[in-house]
């Protein structure tokens, strides 16, 4: 796993550490028993404080997602995939083509990046929950 730090966008960078491995956890990049990268290795990568990522790494403990190893590293415990949003998913693979005619329609990063948020929030904010299993009872 590769972290990427924006140091313009306005939020913590253990923040941005934190959202990124639970992104890697949702899309199953990250599964239970991989280990992240050490302290080290993202200081070396992205050039910010030890205590940033440890920060980080600690936050993702407390959830219950990582566990450190003395010695050894610092471990996912758990994943928080779902099999609607595999690489090789149909909603994946519908999202990937709705990605390509959003470029052909002349849309930039930032563009896509609002029109989903909006799309996301309306859909969350205006029909309520789903029919169906919710996320707990699915754990």
């Amino acid at each position: 796993m590769e972290f990427r730090v924006d140091r313009r966008s306005g939020v913590a960078t253990y923040l941005q550490l934190v959202t990124q491995v639970k992104q890697a956890l949702r899309l199953g990049v990250l599964e239970p028993g991989d280990r992240l990268p050490t302290a080290r290795e993202v200081v070396a990568a992205t050039a910010i404080n030890p205590n940033t990522v440890l920060k980080a790494y600690r936050e993702l403990e407390r959830e219950g997602l990582v566990e450190p190893r003395p010695g050894a590293g610092t471990f996912v415990r758990r994943s928080l995939s779902r099999p609607e949003a595999a690489a090789d998913s149909p909603l994946r693979t519908a999202l990937a083509a709705w990605m390509v005619r959003a470029r052909e329609a002349g849309l930039d990063r930032e563009d896509i990046t609002a029109l989903i948020t909006a799309a996301v929030e309306d859909s969350f904010n205006n029909s309520g929950p789903l029919p169906g299993p919710s996320r707990e009872d699915t754990a």
